[in-house]
């Protein structure tokens, strides 16, 4: 039952937002009486951390599998962006922005958790791509790896990026182009391009 609770609420937090959904709310969507929820979840902070940790850790094994494919590191990205945005859907609700006004703790910690992940990712992935030719040779990794990271965070802030402006989905396209363009080579271009017109087709 703790599970069938925690994946509901994920699946409610994510749709809907980390503030609008009650205990209410999950208990009638699933037919179970509040105390129920409250016998596995001393509270809805609680609910909070264990859901969005659950979605972090299934994300990262995703990844992961990606990771462990050794495929092309461009292709990689393509791959792992396509993974996060089917399982964070479109993010309407804009959940990030709630998680942060409203559970800053929560919020915090899984901020440092992604960063720790993301950067052994990317670095990784860089390194790769510089090794294989297409990523020059003179890119300092570390700061690309933390300035992809800074990016992908950034275009979460509904503040700089209104939901009523920009898609989530295109945010993630047109970012992810802007950050691989920036530190291909020729022969990186070339990959790029055909990923980038296969996907228009």
């Amino acid at each position: 039952m703790r599970e069938k609770i925690l994946h509901k609420a994920t699946e409610l937090f994510l749709n809907l937002g980390f503030k609008s959904v009650t205990m209410d709310d999950l208990a009638n969507e699933m037919g179970i009486s509040k105390k129920t929820i409250y016998s596995h979840f001393e509270n809805k902070t609680k609910l909070v951390e264990e859901s969005t940790m659950d979605l972090f850790w299934y994300i990262s094994n995703g990844i992961d599998e990606i990771v462990a494919l050794k495929k092309n590191p461009i292709e990689e990205l393509y791959e792992i962006k396509r993974f996060v945005m089917l399982h964070l859907k479109d993010e309407k609700s804009s959940p990030q922005y709630q998680l942060q006004k409203y559970y800053p703790k929560v919020h915090t910690s899984l901020k440092n958790k992604q960063f720790e992940t993301m950067q052994d990712c990317v670095v990784d992935n860089v390194t790769r791509g510089i090794e294989m030719g297409i990523y020059r040779d003179n890119l300092n990794v570390d700061f690309v790896s933390r300035i992809y990271f800074s990016g992908v965070t950034s275009i979460k802030d509904n503040g700089l990026f209104p939901l009523q402006v920009f898609s989530v989905t295109q945010l993630m396209e047109d970012y992810l182009e802007y950050h691989l363009r920036g530190i291909v080579t020729p022969k990186g271009r070339k990959i790029l391009n055909s990923i980038i017109n296969s996907n228009l087709e």
